[in-house]
Order: C-alpha cells, then sequence, then structure tokens
C-alpha cells in the first residue's frame, strides 16, 4: 500500500508541477479540467449511475467548464459568482453536517447530482482564476489544505480525546477529533503569518493569499486564516457524509493507495471558491 501510495504521488506530482509552473496557464487548466471530470464521474457512482450515467455526468462537467472557458469567464471579475457560491457552500455545509449522514437520503437525487457538478465546476473555475492571478497566489491556498491535513493528523493521533471529551463527528468519520482541528489550525496560523514574512522578504511581485488579508488588517488575516480551515474540515467531512450514505469506503480506486479523485480535493472543493469570495472582497483581483 505504501509503496502504492508512493508511486501515484510522484505519477500525480510528475503531471501537476509542470503544469503549474509552465509560463502559460493553460496546460495547468486542462490537467484541473481531468482530475474534476474524474471528480464528477465518482460523483454520478456516488450518486447511484451506472458506468454510462457516471460517464455523462463526467461530460456535463467538462462541457460546463469549456463553456466557461470559450465565454472568457476564466479572465473576468466574478465577484458575485464567488459570494454566491461561497454563501451557498457555507449554508449547505451547515445543514448537511447538522441532518447527519440520514439527511444526505432525504435530498432529491436531482439536486444532489446538479450540486456536485456545480461544485466540481466552481472548483476549477476558482483554481484557474487563482492561477492566473499568480502561482504564489494559487500556492497559498492549496497550502494551507494541505498543511491544515497534516497538522491535524499528526495533532490527532497525538492528543485525540485528551483534551476534549468528544469525538469531532463520530457518526461521520470516527478518526477525526477536535485535538486534529485544533492542530490544523495552529499550523496554518503559523504557516500564514510566515508567507507573509517570506513574500515582504522576497519582495514577491505577485502577494499571496495571506499578505492580500493582511495588507487590510492582520485580524482579518487571523479570521480568514481560521475560516478556511474551519471549511476544508467540513469539505472533508461532507465527503465522508456522501460516502458513508453510499456505503463506500472511497469514491473510487482511481488513485491506486490514495482512493479517488474526490478523496483527494474534497478539502478544496469548498476553500478554492471561498479564498477567491474573500480576495474579491477584501483586494482587487
Amino acid at each position: 500500500m505504501l509503496q502504492q501510495r508512493v508511486i501515484t504521488a510522484i505519477v500525480l506530482l510528475a503531471i501537476l508541477l509542470p503544469a503549474l509552473f509552465y509560463a502559460s496557464p493553460v496546460p495547468f487548466m486542462a490537467v484541473v479540467l481531468v482530475l474534476m471530470a474524474a471528480g464528477a464521474w465518482e460523483w454520478g457512482r456516488l450518486s447511484g449511475f451506472g458506468q454510462a450515467g457516471a460517464v455523462a455526468v463526467g461530460a456535463a462537467c467538462v462541457a460546463l467548464c469549456l463553456v466557461s472557458w470559450f465565454l472568457g469567464w476564466t479572465d473576468r471579475p466574478l465577484g458575485a459568482l464567488w459570494i454566491v457560491g461561497g454563501g451557498l457552500w457555507v449554508l449547505a455545509t451547515a445543514w448537511l453536517l447538522r441532518a447527519g449522514v440520514p439527511g444526505w437520503a432525504q435530498v432529491p437525487s436531482a439536486l444532489r447530482l446538479v450540486a456536485g457538478v456545480l461544485a466540481l465546476w466552481l472548483a476549477w473555475l476558482a483554481a484557474v482564476q487563482a492561477r492566473k492571478i499568480g502561482i504564489n497566489f494559487l500556492l497559498s491556498v492549496l497550502v494551507l489544505v494541505w498543511v491544515a491535513d497534516i497538522f491535524a493528523y499528526f495533532a490527532g493521533r497525538a492528543f485525540g480525546l485528551r483534551f476534549a471529551k468528544n469525538k469531532l463527528a463520530p457518526s461521520i468519520s470516527p478518526g477525526k477529533s477536535w485535538e486534529g482541528v485544533w492542530g490544523g489550525l495552529a499550523g496554518v496560523m503559523v504557516l500564514a503569518f510566515a508567507w507573509v514574512a517570506a513574500d515582504a522578504h522576497w519582495q514577491a511581485t505577485v502577494g499571496s493569499f495571506y499578505t492580500r488579508l493582511a495588507q487590510q488588517g492582520w485580524w482579518l488575516l487571523v479570521v480568514a486564516a481560521l475560516f478556511m480551515v474551519a471549511m476544508s474540515v467540513c469539505g472533508d467531512l461532507v465527503e465522508s457524509l456522501i460516502k458513508r450514505s453510499a456505503g463506500v469506503k472511497d469514491s473510487s480506486a482511481l488513485l491506486p493507495g490514495h482512493g479517488g479523485v474526490l478523496d483527494r480535493v474534497d478539502a478544496l472543493l469548498p476553500t478554492l471558491p471561498l479564498a477567491m469570495m474573500l480576495t474579491s472582497l477584501t483586494t482587487p483581483l
């Protein structure tokens, strides 16, 4: 299993890194589009569709992304879209986590299907616009999720249930603890302040997500970072809730040793649009 995980990670990095750092954003846009198409295919399967139906869901996601691309949405200010999309993510997440696993089955299947495709499309559009702002900006958002996840894992392993009496969401993801969340929050706060200092030291031509927030006030940086970590955790929990409702462990086996694409991007689905929302509300893009 470990060997599979390492090989898969190396292959993914060999594809993603050249696309990310290529002078034109087009290769990155195409690679992320393929990933979102795979995620939409997985979403179709989680929604109970057969192979043909799941492929159709993936095709619908690709079509939506391509239409946005050709209409020039990837280059336009989309502040209203980010506000609406981010707001819906917060409201939907709050309702789903309150309703729990049984609540997901009560959502009409058509609404579940449309919501999944729109979430993947919105994340693709946010990733593309973030890349067009600058690599430093995009990486600062991606690393936020990765650091939150890594620190949460190790803090949970080291301190799980030592300070909090209850698990974070035992009926959805029994392995997650409040101590893990606090560890993730601490890790991201260190990351945010260190990235702002690094931007200033190296005089970054394109400010990171954290620098753009800090320019409006350090209090905003702290509040926004805490909010982003919370939504990162929520994105993970929402996918776990959906998988538990579907009775599966992983969204698919597309990534040997890592599960499926949705298993890897679940926390990014809300955080990418929300990062664009916060940025559009505080600084000009």
